[in-house]
């Protein structure tokens, strides 16, 4: 199965870009992106690829360890980006550290389970909104709309093992599906907490 760590925004969070998002379908070039689906929208912390089954048990024990040892911190959306002329993105503001300890110890609980990773990279914080369906989509104006974007603060509370399911219909536009597999509370200290 195709297996990723996500940080899942609550349905408020999604609701306040789901309106920012809905105004940049106004925007001149809109109808060369490919928008993402809405119910999919997360934080992607370590990307698996396919993960056999028999790695699963010893993955889910790594992960509920990594949880544990994070405490909750607060997050919001925020701002957009671009990774080239592909992918349209918001970021995240807010305890930014946190979530990248909590990025590298989801992967480094996949590479322990046995799971063979990309290179490593510096942790960038994005959900995808929209990507492009050619070369020539000028993100500019797209990027300009979302400078401004700020949602509300709300607390990362769990680590997510996320399923992403491929479309297999063929059907022009068909987004993956995605299915929380199982989330481990984060349950550590704050840093300074004594």
């Amino acid at each position: 199965m195709r297996l990723f760590a996500a940080v899942l925004p609550p349905a408020g969070a999604l609701a306040e870009l789901g309106a920012a998002v809905d105004a940049l379908h106004a925007l001149p070039g809109a109808d060369g992106l490919r928008w993402t689906s809405r119910p999919g929208w997360h934080f992607t912390l370590a990307f698996m690829g396919e993960v056999d089954e028999a790695v699963l048990p010893d993955l889910r024990a790594r992960l509920a360890r990594a949880a544990h040892r994070t405490a909750p911190f607060a997050l919001r959306l925020h701002g957009g980006g671009h990774f080239g002329r592909r992918a349209l993105w918001t970021g995240a503001a807010g305890d930014l550290d946190a979530l990248r300890r909590l990025a590298e110890r989801a992967d480094a609980a996949a590479r322990r389970a046995g799971i063979p990773m990309e290179e490593h990279r510096r942790y960038q914080a994005h959900l995808t909104v929209a990507r492009a369906r050619g070369e020539g989509v000028p993100l500019t104006p797209f990027l300009a709309a979302l400078d401004g974007f700020e949602g509300t603060r709300w607390e990362v509370g769990e680590l997510a093992l996320v399923r992403s399911n491929l479309p297999v219909g063929g059907v022009a536009g068909e987004q993956p599906r995605y299915e929380t597999v199982e989330a481990w509370p984060l349950a550590g200290r704050e840093e300074g907490a004594g």
